[in-house]
């Protein structure tokens, strides 16, 4: 599973001009699912998310988590990030996992989350989205749940 994770000050995703997942400061997360992804990876991606230490302590040094700061999460499902881009001028899509395993997969990312002690809004599996984002830094990390 890979998640690509902005600090944000804000975001936003919306359908068809309408929001439907908000955030103020916090993270904005976009996500892959690969094929051969487990709900293991999908815990375990919950578990850095949440743990993560980008944001500033007293400092200015990134050290600490999410909860720490009291941030929200915006997850996206974004397939896309499971592309393989080696060679050509096309992507390839072989990697990703298929859709039904994606949506029950992201789905259980997202559950995950909510057990913990940030506010997490979301995107639409399948759905076309417009996402928004303030990166703030810019900060952005890719995370992968294995090799």
């Amino acid at each position: 599973m890979i998640g690509l994770l902005q600090r944000v000050s804000r975001a936003s995703v919306s359908v068809e001009g309408n929001v439907i997942g908000e955030i103020g400061p916090g993270l904005c997360v976009l996500v892959g699912v690969q094929a051969g992804d487990t709900e293991t990876d999908a815990q375990r991606l919950a578990e850095r998310l949440l743990a993560y230490r980008v944001f500033p302590d007293a400092q200015g040094r990134m050290n600490l988590s999410l909860a720490e700061v009291g941030g929200a999460l915006l997850l996206v499902p974004q397939f896309t990030l499971a592309a393989d881009t080696a060679k050509g001028n096309r992507p390839s899509f072989t990697p990703a996992a298929a859709p039904e395993e994606g949506a029950r997969l992201f789905s259980r990312l997202v559950e995950a989350t909510r057990q913990g002690p940030v506010a997490v809004a979301t995107g639409e599996f399948g759905a076309h989205m417009q996402v928004a984002l303030v990166n703030d830094g810019p900060v952005t990390f890719w995370l992968q749940t294995r090799k």
